[in-house]
């Protein structure tokens, strides 16, 4: 059922409570039946639709404000019609009844009947006998008396304490049926969200709470002080619907069911009963509050022990490899190292072994030299005699010739010594810096390997982190009681 319906005509209105906009407005209700021909071919029908038409063609210049169909049979269709204004049901009755309909497609008229419709309202006798044949209620008692209205389809937006509000104010309604009476207390059943859940058997708070508020109508109990005040309101709501006119002068009406208490809700056990349950519900769902808690804790600690026992082995991972590559180039410093000392020492082995063969070169030399100096001084020694001053000479300068010859040869073998020296010192510093440079581009491009693949673990690491992150979810709910 819609909350409300517009309401162009409110010249019959009777007020309520026009500070807060509501006004009474009489039911301008009719029923209309339409009798149906007996369908004699197979698969052919009666549009619904097509008949409502005709029926709002009748009616014109007047029109309903309502109309819809509350029973279709083979026989006949009947419906339920509003119109604005109580003094159009004459000439609405007058215009359908006894009247007929041509359907296209079919030869017979289809019969139309119309008269007013009763309002279905409870009487004092209803609400008198009730009481009196109560076994379980006591008439000295609130609550167990005629004295609670019970309503049914009141929109929430008539009932706000403020326009920005959507839930209707227990204040409010309090206010507005005081008209007819002074109230003793009033109750909106949608207000207590434990009701809602205790009322579905649904023990699942938060399920019970997404619900409230979605509705455009509620249900409410005012109970008057005095039977007085429930005589005037039953009295004054007899036939009436809910008229709301807001302050741009625009109208809307509301059919609301309007009966007396038969429940005893709001009897002193009621509500003790009530506060009871609310009181239950409520431990039951702080147990529940906490126990959801204490399971997010400990989830929340078994995720940070995995997440830490994630990093100790990923530290642990990168402390192996770190280990295994220090290790293994070590392992690589070392064996250059020995391979570098071996070509060294077979290189010092070689040069000593060329030295050697020079200095022993130069040996046989200098004895050959040492030899032919004697031989030409046991020849000079013979012919010293014959050619004393001759020989002399000649020797003295052959002396001297040999002696410069052994100067040039030693200084020749000298200056080859210092210059192959010199050359293997510069081929030795050559080498040197070469075997450093190899060295260091070697060291170089281990430390580039080695940095590059711990930044794309560390990459991935991150990576895995936010994807972790990103994927958790928080659920949190606050829960207001009403009170």
């Amino acid at each position: 059922m819609a909350a409300s319906t517009p309401c162009s005509d409110t010249t019959e209105a009777v007020e309520l409570h026009p500070l807060q906009g509501l006004w009474l407005k009489p039911i301008a209700r009719l029923n209309v039946s339409v009798s149906l021909p007996q369908l004699k071919t197979p698969g052919k029908s009666i549009s619904n639709w097509e008949v409502m038409e005709r029926i709002k063609a009748m009616v014109k210049p007047d029109s309903f404000s309502l109309l819809k169909v509350v029973k279709s049979t083979l026989e006949f269709i009947r419906f339920e019609g509003e119109v604005e204004a109580k003094s159009l049901l004459k000439t609405m009755v007058a215009r359908l009844d006894s009247k007929t309909i041509k359907l296209s497609g079919f030869t017979e008229m289809l019969k139309v009947r119309a008269a007013e419709a009763k309002v279905v309202f409870p009487t004092r006798h209803e609400w008198d006998s009730h009481f009196r044949d109560a076994k379980f209620m006591n008439e000295t008692m609130a609550g167990e008396r005629p004295d609670t209205v019970h309503f049914e389809g009141l929109p929430c937006k008539w009932y706000t304490a403020s326009k920005d509000n959507d839930k209707p104010s227990e204040h409010v309604l309090k206010k507005v049926f005081a008209t007819f009476g002074e109230v003793r207390r009033v109750d909106i059943p949608m207000l207590d969200p434990y009701r809602q859940e205790n009322r579905t058997g649904n023990f699942n708070t938060f399920s019970s709470f997404s619900s409230l508020g979605t509705s455009l109508t509620f249900e409410a109990y005012v109970q008057f002080k005095e039977y007085i005040g429930f005589v005037n309101c039953m009295e004054h709501l007899k036939g009436m619907k809910l008229m709301y006119k807001g302050d741009d002068g625009k109208a809307a009406t509301a059919n609301i069911k309007v009966d007396f208490d038969k429940s005893g809700h709001l009897s002193d056990k009621a509500i003790r009963r009530r506060r009871l349950e609310r009181a239950k519900l409520q431990e039951l769902e702080h147990q529940r509050e906490e126990q959801k808690r204490k399971e997010r804790e400990e989830e929340e600690r078994k995720k940070e022990e995995e997440r830490r026992r994630k990093e100790e082995e990923e530290k642990e991972r990168d402390r192996k490899r770190e280990e295994k590559l220090r290790r293994r180039e070590e392992r690589m410093k070392h064996r250059e190292e020995k391979r570098r000392e071996k070509r060294l020492e077979k290189k010092r082995q070689e040069e000593q072994r060329q030295l050697q063969e020079k200095i022993a070169q130069e040996e046989r030399r200098i004895l050959i030299a040492q030899r032919k100096l004697e031989s030409i001084r046991l020849l000079t020694e013979l012919f010293n005699r014959a050619k004393v001053v001759k020989q002399q000479q000649e020797v003295q300068r052959l002396e001297e010739e040999l002696e410069q010859e052994r100067l040039r040869q030693l200084a020749s073998e000298r200056r080859k010594k210092e210059e192959e020296e010199l050359k293997r010192k510069k081929e030795e510093e050559r080498k040197q810096k070469e075997l450093q440079k190899k060295e260091e581009q070697l060291r170089e491009k281990l430390l580039r390997g080695l940095k590059k693949r711990k930044y794309k673990e560390e990459e991935q690491h991150r990576e895995e982190l936010r994807q972790k992150i990103s994927g958790q979810k928080l659920k949190s709910a606050v829960v207001m009681p009403h009170t």
